[in-house]
């Protein structure tokens, strides 16, 4: 970077933005664009946020020579073509989650940006929270022993009409794409790629998964469930288990929250109670202090959300889907 102070690049206005703008802003970050296919909504969205320059195009946005990163906040379905984009014009760049459509796409975007020296990482904003440095300080001591186990439920009610995004296939939509991504990246951050799973689930009759059961075998014993679904509430909470005690962390477990670690003599005395950290806005600007951090330091990918790790979870968000799409074919065709 030239510059000692990051401008960031919003590609895409839609609620996503609008929250990560908000957190930037509150942040002290600099938010010099943002583009929209619509000229007119990245105007609007541009005086809303005072964000000083505007553009109908995303291809404008990369060219920007005031622009030293992007931020891509556009639905799944788009997220590749609008990375390899900005990789091509060689911006660094922030995807949100999930990182892409599939698998595939995600093997090209990476190999895109290694072969143009181009940092790229995946906005799995949960992963820099003050909660998840809290709960990695625990696990670092050995507090819990050896991990033997996680779990999570992310539930929301939310409209999976066909012509709503969470909906409509053309969109990425689906509950591991939107929701179930939080589970299965937290179960990969602590045991790593699975060997081998168990699912079910329910789609609807476009295909797009509604619901999921996932449990996930990580080799040495060590096992994760994640349960999901996108038409019901739920409480959201995640519990990480070791040989000698575990972590209760509340609602919502992917945001910032408080936790509590217990021991795992008969008595389950609790050992640290860690309160819901203050900051300010959701917390997507932790993320963003991260990106800014390994630009400084001359980094191509973030250690805390690997390019690698990006790519195997969309594999099992992958066969997680594909597994729930043949048990509808299986039922319809009976």
């Amino acid at each position: 970077m030239t510059t000692e102070r990051v401008r960031w690049g919003i590609l895409g206005a839609g609620n996503i933005a609008r929250t990560f703008v908000g957190d930037l802003v509150a942040q002290g970050l600099e938010v010099a664009a943002v583009a929209s296919r619509e000229a007119t909504r990245a105007a609007e969205f541009a005086a809303e946020l005072s964000i000083p320059t505007s553009y109908g195009s995303y291809e404008a946005l990369v060219a920007d020579p005031g622009v030293d990163v992007i931020y891509i906040a556009t639905p799944q379905a788009f997220h590749a073509e609008q990375a390899l984009l900005a990789i091509d014009g060689g911006k660094p760049v922030l995807v949100e989650k999930s990182f892409t459509n599939d698998a595939p796409e995600a093997e090209r975007v990476v190999a895109a940006a290694r072969a143009k020296g181009v940092f790229v990482m995946e906005a799995m904003w949960t992963r820099f929270l003050p909660t998840a440095d809290a709960i990695g300080d625990v696990l670092e001591r050995g507090s819990i022993g050896e991990l033997v186990s996680v779990s999570s439920s992310h539930f929301q009610n939310l409209d999976v009409a066909p012509t709503s995004r969470h909906g409509n296939p053309q969109l990425g939509g689906g509950v591991m794409a939107d929701l179930g991504v939080y589970g299965i990246s937290f179960a990969s951050r602590y045991l790593g790629e699975p060997t081998s799973m168990l699912v079910d689930g329910e789609a609807s009759e476009l295909g797009v998964d509604l619901s999921a059961s996932v449990l996930l075998r990580h080799g040495a014993g060590r096992t994760s469930a994640t349960l999901t679904r996108m038409d019901a509430p739920g409480s959201n909470r995640a519990a990480i288990v070791g040989s000698d005690g575990w972590i209760d962390i509340d609602s919502v477990f992917y945001a910032s929250t408080s936790f509590t670690v217990y021991d795992g003599g008969r008595g389950q005395r609790e050992l640290l109670r860690f309160d819901k950290p203050q900051h300010v806005g959701r917390g997507m600007q932790f993320q963003a202090l991260e990106v800014e951090r390994c630009l400084s330091a001359g980094e191509l990918e973030s250690p805390r959300m690997p390019l690698d790790e990006s790519i195997a979870i969309m594999r099992t968000l992958d066969e997680v889907r594909a597994r729930i799409a043949a048990a509808r074919s299986s039922s319809v065709s009976r």
